[in-house]
């Protein structure tokens, strides 16, 4: 069996709502600090709407137009690291609305795969000022299939099954949850993992923004539900190694897959 193994640095950081300027500022000095030292990632993910937080009142005016800013600074870093980043997600702005995407790109800075937000959570008006997306989020990393979800559409369990049965074996989730609900964060996640014996790998934003308190907890489960690595409530470079092997292991141990029943359910 040849090996998967997957080095992985996840950004967790403070979202300054309404301020690209000063969030992109800080994403790039994240950026250059996760591929420092010996270690090198192979991959490195980001937090859900880095670019401008929740600042939907103002999300038409601040939105980056067509992610052209993302998409150079993203691709130029790649391609000049040698590393894969799953761009955690920007507020874009194209025809027809401002949606809520994750760019993905591979080691030669290409974009490789793109995702948009499919839920919108109402109990933020996000329907009010986001347009929702209308297409799965799928890629390859290390040699094998992946999904990506964002924050709200890990409570469709639907979405994860569908991206698991279509192959994929690692979920990366961009997250802008908040307190109180890290209980709902981790069972979710972890429910996801299980279900679909996967890796998961989320990141999650921390700090505050009006209101609202964000507790971080950027987490990386495994395929049997195990934590690999979680992060407390600080910025931090989460660093972690999985092997995607693992994944094979665990469904050839418990065929969940192949005792399906779909004609009854």
């Amino acid at each position: 069996m040849s090996e998967r193994k997957l080095k992985l640095a996840i950004v967790q950081m403070h979202v300054d709502a309404g301020y690209p300027e000063a969030n992109f500022a800080r994403l790039e000095e994240r950026l250059y600090e996760a591929v420092q030292g010996p270690d090198k990632p192979d991959l490195i993910m980001f937090p859900e709407m880095w670019n401008t937080g929740y600042a939907l009142e103002q999300i038409d005016q601040i939105a980056d137009q067509d992610g052209e800013r993302t998409k150079a600074l993203l691709s130029a870093f790649a391609r000049e690291h040698q590393v894969q980043i799953i761009g955690g997600s920007i507020a874009e702005k194209r025809e027809g609305g401002v949606y809520n995407t994750i760019y993905a790109f591979n080691e030669n800075g290409e974009v490789v795969s793109d995702y948009s937000k499919i839920h919108l959570f109402r109990l933020m008006d996000e329907e009010k000022h986001l347009k929702a997306g209308e297409k799965l989020g799928t890629l390859e990393v290390a040699g094998s299939e992946a999904g990506m979800m964002i924050c709200y559409d890990i409570r469709f369990p639907e979405l994860a099954r569908k991206l698991a049965l279509g192959g994929a074996k690692v979920l990366f989730v961009p997250a802008q949850w908040p307190n109180p609900r890290l209980h709902h964060w981790r069972t979710l996640l972890t429910a996801r993992a299980i279900e679909n014996q996967m890796f998961v790998i989320a990141c999650n934003r921390c700090g505050t923004s009006g209101t609202s308190s964000f507790f971080g907890h950027s987490l990386i489960i495994d395929p049997w539900g195990e934590i690999v690595a979680e992060a407390g409530e600080d910025e931090v470079i989460m660093r972690a190694e999985i092997d995607l092997n693992l994944v094979d292991a665990v469904r050839a141990k418990i065929p969940v897959f192949e005792d399906r029943r779909p004609s009854l359910y």
